[in-house]
């Protein structure tokens, strides 16, 4: 079923939904840990669960001589064989994340035929962040720099057309995308309104909704949602929530996400003795801010869990 299809019907039919995101193990690492974070949300019915797509690193390494050495490698590989194997095992919907960061062209159309062969019809386009040590992001030579051209492709396979030009007459992809908005904009936007041109980009190329970036603000969430109607773009938009753990994310969480942190939220966290308080208070938070974005209308909640669920396994028993 694609994403739009249960947004859709959780909307319609009053029942609202959520959905979560898990990281693929790291390298030498089995499933165990990905199907425990599954294995605690299941009954809760989750709508749909997002796979991440991590891309290359750079790792130096010195040699016997003295001199350094470096090598490409990629610490989480396996998006597609996650993917499978959790829509296999679970029945639930999966949505691979697909990025343009280190790939070539061929390569996404590679990943995408095997998304095919597996009857999974959902993803998410993204263009992913520069390589670790970058400045500023660099696309594959024979690649995408931005998301929109990303969702051009696979409109163009969903259409019987690969990058060969050769017309495809027997079978045709059928795939739903979904595409990152940023409520308090992308780090690399000059201003909100600038930003959303370029998510409109993104839904005028095919995009059908739009998943947000981490934002403990509800208000802002919902402006953001008012803010894209009135910019004419037309596609649902799904809160993304993580509930706050450390106190150490006072810090890392703006530094990496480039995100604001209320007022109020920074300050009950400052407030607590150790980190099993801060994350009553993160559990605490998500859930009013989760009720308040239920009741403005949105009909599904996306949750960043970097598979560690224990805080959105409360948060979702309370909500849903």
């Amino acid at each position: 079923m694609k994403v739009i299809d249960i947004i859709t019907q959780a909307r319609e039919s009053g029942k609202s939904r959520f959905s979560f995101e898990l990281l693929p193990p790291l390298k030498g690492d089995g499933m165990d840990k990905i199907y425990g974070a599954i294995d605690s949300l299941m009954p809760f019915n989750p709508a749909f669960i997002n796979v991440t797509c991590h891309r290359e690193e750079m790792k130096y390494t010195e040699r016997p001589d003295g001199l350094i050495e470096k090598h490409i490698v990629r610490r989480r590989p396996g998006t597609v064989g996650v993917s499978a194997a959790i829509k296999q095992k679970y029945g639930v919907e999966v949505v691979p994340h697909v990025i343009c960061g280190g790939q070539s062209r061929y390569d996404i159309e590679d990943t995408l035929i095997d998304l095919d062969f597996l009857g999974i019809n959902n993803i998410l386009a993204l263009r992913g962040d520069a390589m670790h040590g970058d400045m500023r992001f660099r696309a594959h030579a024979e690649g995408h720099e931005h998301a929109d051209a990303l969702i051009k492709q696979v409109m163009e396979m969903n259409n019987g057309k690969f990058i060969d030009g050769e017309p495809n007459t027997k079978h045709n992809t059928n795939f739903c995308i979904g595409v990152a908005g940023y409520p308090e904009k992308h780090v690399e936007s000059p201003n909100q309104l600038t930003d959303l041109g370029y998510l409109k980009q993104k839904v005028d190329a095919g995009a059908e909704y739009i998943a947000t970036q981490i934002c403990y603000d509800a208000d802002t969430i919902i402006k953001f949602r008012d803010d894209c109607v009135k910019a004419g773009i037309n596609a649902e938009v799904l809160p993304g929530l993580k509930p706050f753990a450390t106190k150490t994310q006072l810090t890392v969480l703006p530094q990496t996400f480039a995100v604001d942190l209320p007022q109020q939220l920074v300050e009950k966290v400052m407030l607590c003795k150790d980190n099993n308080d801060v994350k009553k208070v993160g559990v605490e938070w998500a859930i009013n801010q989760g009720e308040k974005l239920l009741k403005a209308g949105f009909p599904v909640l996306h949750f960043y869990t970097m598979t560690k669920t224990e805080q959105v396994k409360a948060i979702v028993s309370d909500l849903f």
